[in-house]
C-alpha cells in the first residue's frame, strides 16, 4: 500500500478497508491526515462555520448494574449515594437551561434494574407536557438494550415507544470500542458491539437521528479502533434513504483519573494531542458519509480542539451546562457560551448556534445581551 494513493482515494469519498486506515495511521504524517481531513471537511460542510450548542447533561439515575471498570458516576442498588432524579428536580434544571439559552436536555443515567419502558415513556412524556419546546436527546444503546432485556421486548418496540413518548434524537452513549474483546475487560455489563449497532440500526428504520462515539486510549489495539469506524460506516450505509442515520461522530480519550481501570494497572490515558487530533483526522477520513465530526474539547481542552478545526472537525460540541460522567473520572475544562464562540473565532471560523439536529439558530437574547454587556465592559 502507498500513502499518497491512500490519501487520494480518501480524497475521492471511497470507503477504506481496516487495512487501508491502519496503514495511514502507521505511515502518514499528522500533516498528510490534517491536509485530506481538512479538505474532505471543506466538502462536507463548505463554509468556515463551526456549530455549537448549549444544552444540559443530566442523568435519570447514578443507579447502575453494568459495573464499567471506567466509570465513577454509578452507584450499586441501594447505596446510600443512590438517586432517581424527580420531576421537581427536571422542572429546575430545564428551566436554568432555558434561561442560559438551550432548548435540549441530553438526559442518560444508569442501568436500573426497576427502570423500565413505563417509566421512562411516562418521564419524557410528562416533560414534554411541562415543556412543550424542550428536545429531548436521550439515553443511548446500552440503555435501550437494558430496558428490552429488562421488558423481553424488541430494540424496534422500545424505541418506537420512547419516540412516541417524547424522544426526539438518541445519543451515541456507551460505544467505547465496538469490539466484544474490549468490552468483556472494561464495560462487561453493557451490551456488546453487535447490539449497540443493531439498536441503531433500529432507531435509523424509525428515522430517530442518532450520534456515534468513540472512547479510545485504555486497552484497545489500534486495529480495533479502525474496525468501529468501519461498522459505524457500514450502519450508516445501511440506513433508510428518509433517514438523517449518525449526523456526528465524537471521539474522546479515556479519562483515567480514580477510575478502576488505573487503579488496577490495566488502562491509563497515554493519548498525546498529536495522536488525538490524528484521530479526529482518521474519523473524517474513514467516515466519508458522516458529515459532522466533533472535537471534544471536554476532554482535550481547548487549544487541542481548536487544531482538530483545521484537522477534518467543524462542530465543538456543547457548553454542557451540567456534566457528571466524564467529568468525575477526570475531565476539567469548561465553557460559557462567550468563551467557546471566541475559542471558535480565535482558530479562524465562524462560530454558529445550532440544534440536534443541526440546525442552525440565532442567538437567544439573553447570550446577545451579555455579550454586549462584556462589550461595554471591556470598552470601558
Amino acid at each position: 500500500m502507498e500513502v499518497n494513493q491512500l490519501l487520494h482515494r480518501a480524497l475521492g469519498l471511497e470507503f477504506l478497508s481496516v487495512d487501508e486506515g491502519l496503514h495511514l495511521w502507521e505511515h502518514a504524517t499528522t500533516a498528510q491526515l490534517m491536509y485530506v481531513a481538512n479538505s474532505l471537511r471543506q466538502h462536507h460542510v463548505p463554509n468556515n462555520t463551526v456549530t455549537w450548542i448549549i444544552d444540559r447533561n443530566s442523568n435519570t439515575t447514578n443507579v447502575c448494574i453494568a459495573n464499567c471498570k471506567f466509570c465513577n458516576f454509578f452507584r450499586k442498588p441501594g447505596h446510600e449515594e443512590a438517586y432517581i432524579t424527580t420531576i421537581e428536580q427536571y422542572k429546575q434544571k430545564i428551566e436554568e437551561t432555558f434561561k442560559y439559552g438551550g432548548n435540549q436536555l441530553l438526559l442518560q443515567g444508569g442501568h436500573h434494574p426497576d427502570l423500565g419502558l413505563a417509566y421512562y415513556c411516562q418521564l419524557f412524556s410528562e416533560l414534554k407536557r411541562l415543556y412543550p419546546e424542550l428536545k429531548l436527546h436521550a439515553l443511548g444503546p446500552p440503555e435501550i438494550a437494558h430496558i428490552t432485556k429488562l421488558e423481553q421486548s424488541t430494540h424496534t418496540e422500545v424505541l418506537a415507544a420512547l419516540k412516541e413518548a417524547g424522544l426526539d434524537s438518541l445519543p451515541g452513549a456507551g460505544a467505547e470500542i465496538l469490539s466484544d474483546r474490549v468490552r468483556r475487560l472494561i464495560s462487561k455489563g453493557k451490551c456488546g458491539g453487535q447490539e449497540w449497532l443493531d439498536v441503531m440500526r433500529a432507531a435509523h428504520q424509525l428515522d430517530i437521528t442518532t450520534s456515534a462515539t468513540m472512547m479510545f486510549g485504555h486497552v484497545e489495539t489500534d486495529r480495533e479502533r479502525f474496525e468501529h469506524l468501519v461498522s459505524l460506516r457500514e450502519v450508516q450505509s445501511e440506513k433508510p434513504s428518509h433517514a438523517k442515520g449518525f449526523l456526528a461522530f465524537i471521539p474522546w480519550p479515556f479519562q483515567d483519573e480514580d477510575t478502576l481501570l488505573k487503579r488496577l494497572k490495566r488502562a491509563r490515558n497515554t493519548v498525546t494531542s498529536d495522536e488525538y487530533i490524528r484521530m479526529i483526522a482518521m474519523s473524517r477520513i474513514m467516515l466519508p458519509n458522516v458529515i459532522n465530526i466533533q472535537a471534544s474539547w471536554l476532554t482535550v481542552g481547548k487549544q487541542v480542539a481548536q487544531v482538530c478545526l483545521h484537522a477534518g472537525a467543524n462542530d465543538f460540541g456543547s457548553i454542557m451546562i451540567e456534566e457528571n460522567v466524564v467529568s468525575a473520572a477526570g475531565a476539567a475544562f469548561r465553557f460559557t457560551a462567550d468563551g467557546i464562540q471566541q475559542a471558535i473565532r480565535d482558530a479562524g471560523f465562524s462560530p454558529q448556534l445550532r440544534t440536534q439536529q443541526y440546525e442552525y439558530r440565532e442567538l437567544p437574547p439573553n447570550i446577545i445581551q451579555q455579550q454586549l454587556d462584556t462589550a461595554t465592559m471591556i470598552v470601558d
